[in-house]
């Protein structure tokens, strides 16, 4: 198993927020209300040289839907930061501790940051 927050990629014509919450809808069955920007994030994948760029976003839960996940999605689990970190094993890269710790340190930026 791999853990991950939501993430993926930007349609044509999609702002970021609108990446953000689509998909966190695709990948949780959950509607968010984006309210801040956390941070940006570059990492190298060491094996295969890939480089990533995360936006990480703050946001809040408004409404799960009873709709199904992408399918390379298998479940949506809520986890404190604690449980989280005691599964870095799984991780998807060292960018999910990241984005928490820096959430959980109050780092959070306005969305007037991002422009289209």
């Amino acid at each position: 198993m791999t853990l991950n927050q939501p993430a993926g990629h930007l349609e044509d014509n999609e702002s970021l927020i609108e990446a953000a919450i689509r998909e966190t809808l695709e990948e949780t069955a959950w509607q968010v209300e984006i309210e801040a920007l956390t941070g940006i994030y570059r990492w190298r994948h060491p094996a295969s040289g890939d480089t990533y760029l995360r936006f990480c976003f703050k946001g809040k839960p408004i409404q799960q839907l009873d709709r199904s996940l992408d399918e390379d999605i298998h479940q949506a689990v809520w986890l404190s930061a604690e449980e989280i970190r005691q599964r870095s094993d799984q991780h998807r890269s060292p960018l999910v501790n990241q984005c928490i710790d820096d959430y959980l340190a109050g780092q959070h930026y306005s969305l007037d940051l991002l422009h289209n």
